[in-house]
């Protein structure tokens, strides 16, 4: 019965946490978006925070190694113009990180960046492990990333939890982090903010 409990609560403070749909773009469309950015290889989680609460509801993580993509395990975030597979959304470009925190960002909720700078080989490590993770179950966002920081270098340290708050918290502790939040004032969800994006 606890378990249950548990389980419900859980799936209730992480609505932003989708099912999984299931289409995965081709391989040639994976490697035609690759996009790289510039500068150093980096780590940044993503929190989406209840403006009202201070609550969690949902954790994603960007990886910039070889190329830049998002970890976004049981996200809502779908364009037709992002392939993604696995959760793992491909061609982050500038636009699309901004176009990422704008379409989370609501009046109920703000997105916490924390971005760390890694070595290749750390970024690399998590590349591979988003992308062989597999399409994640609704409400284990955060519980996935914690599970795959966990077997990075460097970040073994890292309490596996289903609460994003929880997460951002532990890694706010760190000592190389860098922390922004952004804010915007729109009503609606994921898809809401997709569909007035102006790309």
């Amino acid at each position: 019965m606890k378990s249950i409990v548990f389980s419900m609560a859980v799936l209730t403070a992480l609505g932003a946490c989708a099912v999984p749909d299931g289409k995965d773009a081709s391989p040639q469309a994976i490697a035609a978006s690759a996009y790289r950015a510039p500068g150093p290889a980096t780590l940044t989680i993503f929190t989406m925070v209840n403006n009202r609460t201070g609550s969690g509801g949902h954790t994603a993580l960007m990886i910039n190694g070889s190329q830049r993509v998002i970890f976004d395990p049981a996200g809502s975030f779908r364009h037709e113009t992002v392939p993604e597979k696995n959760d793992v959304l491909y061609g982050i470009t500038p636009n699309w990180v901004s176009s990422y925190k704008s379409a989370h960002a609501r009046d109920s909720f703000h997105v916490v960046t924390q971005e760390i700078e890694v070595t290749p080989e750390q970024a690399e490590r998590a590349l591979q492990l988003a992308q062989t993770y597999g399409p994640v179950a609704a409400a284990y966002c955060t519980n996935s990333t914690t599970r795959l920081l966990r077997d990075v270098p460097g970040f073994e340290n890292v309490g596996v939890t289903f609460f994003p708050v929880t997460l951002m918290e532990a890694i706010a502790q760190r000592p190389d982090v860098r922390t922004d939040r952004y804010y915007e004032n729109d009503a609606g969800d994921v898809l809401d903010g997709l569909a007035s994006l102006k790309l």
